[in-house]
């Protein structure tokens, strides 16, 4: 990337406003399989993520997620990290692209919708 590109946009990655704060007070704390990395000011009182590529907070596995949010005190790079039972694996959010839910009866559903099988138009006698 150019450097106006550094400079201006935020959600091709760290701006060098970030990158400058993130090597002067940033504690390197792990990276998810996506590449994202994670890190907290020294002290632990605040903690951020420098995205690999495109800048989208669903990115974030679960793991991560609590950390971010102090739900969780282990970062997942941690050897005592045991991810839940019930965490999920990722997925991406798929709003606003091709791959988006539309559900039977959308507007934007593939199919139109057939009349019922049971249905009888009323007629005059």
């Amino acid at each position: 990337m150019g450097l106006m590109a550094d400079i201006f946009t935020w959600w091709n990655g760290a701006t060098i406003g970030t990158k400058v704060y993130t090597s002067l007070v940033g504690s390197f704390v792990g990276q998810d399989e996506f590449g994202n990395r994670y890190y907290q000011k020294k002290g632990g009182l605040r903690r951020w993520v420098v995205y690999s590529g495109y800048a989208e907070a669903s990115s974030i596995p679960p793991g991560w997620y609590g950390w971010m949010h102090k739900i969780v005190d282990v970062p997942p790079s941690s050897e005592t990290y045991l991810p839940h039972e019930w965490e999920k694996p990722h997925q991406p959010n798929l709003t606003g692209t091709a791959g988006a839910y539309r559900p039977y009866g959308s507007l934007f559903f593939a199919k139109p919708k057939p009349p019922p099988s049971d249905y009888e138009p009323w007629q005059p006698r």
